[in-house]
Parts: structure tokens; sequence; C-alpha cells
């Protein structure tokens, strides 16, 4: 028996000597890790729109600012863009079918007055995405415009990882 337990334990410590070290990062040529793609699973379909929320929310807060509400209307207009977005392969605000966002949240029932569309196309994830937007001023004073009160939240995966992003906000 002790021959059988020393066996083991040598076949233990030899198979631990050849475990594999965890592979550094790959970096590009400006020295910054090179990210990976971002898939959105079944769990984060759901969380997305609140993740988003509570980061604006919180930015708006700091600001002293009122926090945003989800709006399902505005919610379904911004998907229903990503996909459109997709299908013509370029972020924009126009539709394929000449619509503009009013147009598209209009559609959707929406009735309040709609303040403006953030879009954009990345393989990065939510967050990341507001984060660009929060770099970019224009983007930036519709998150953080003081008439808005309510928020819809799209995305369009394609097979390829990436990701079309559109969020609205409305009065």
């Amino acid at each position: 028996m002790t021959k059988l337990t020393l066996a083991a334990g040598i076949a233990l410590m030899t198979l631990s000597a050849c475990a594999i070290a965890p592979m550094a990062p790959q970096t590009g040529p400006d020295g910054q890790p090179i990210p990976t793609a971002y898939r959105i699973g079944p769990l984060d379909q759901a969380q997305i729109p609140n993740r988003v929320l509570a980061q604006i929310n919180l930015l708006r807060s700091q600001q002293g600012m009122q926090p945003l509400v989800l709006n399902p209307q505005l919610a379904a207009a911004a998907m229903a863009h990503s996909r459109d977005m997709s299908a013509q392969n370029r972020a924009w605000h126009f539709g394929s079918d000449g619509s503009s966002p009013l147009d598209r949240v209009r559609r959707q029932g929406y009735a309040g007055a709609l303040l403006g569309e953030d879009i954009s196309e990345t393989y990065e994830n939510e967050i990341a995405t507001l984060n660009a937007w929060m770099q970019t001023r224009d983007t930036r004073d519709l998150i953080m415009d003081p008439a808005a009160r309510q928020l819809g939240m799209g995305w369009f995966q394609e097979p390829s990882s990436k990701i079309w992003w559109t969020m609205l906000i409305g009065a």
C-alpha cells in the first residue's frame, strides 16, 4: 500500500510540473493588449440595458441630474435600428428605408420627445461603448442632457462578433 501511495504521489508531482503556464496577452503595435471580441450571451441580453442604465444614472447623479428609466418603445426602435445598420454595413442615423430616429420611435408608439440617438459599430461590450460615447462631446451631451428622462438600448451581434449598438434618449 505504501508503494502505491508513493507512486501516486510521484505521478501527481510529475503531472503538476507539466501544468501549462498562463499565456501572456498578445499585444498590438502600440504595445497595448489586443482586445478580444465580446460575445453577448443569453444572460447578458436581459442585463445589458440595466447595466447601461446603472452606469448612466451614476454619471448623471454625480452632476445632480435626474435618473433615466428604461422605455420599451425606445428599446424596440433601438434594436430594430441596430439590426438595420448591420444589414446596411454602416453605422449611421438613417434607416435603409430612409427613416430618421424620430420616424423609428414613432413606429414603435413612443409619444414623448426624442432627444437623440447614439450609435456605434464595435467588438466591445456595452460599458466600453458607453465609455467611448462619454469621450465624445456630442454623444456625451445627449447622455447628460438635463431634459433626458428615458432610455432605450439596442444591439445586434453578427456571427463575426461585431456589435451594432444604438441608444435612444427621450424626454
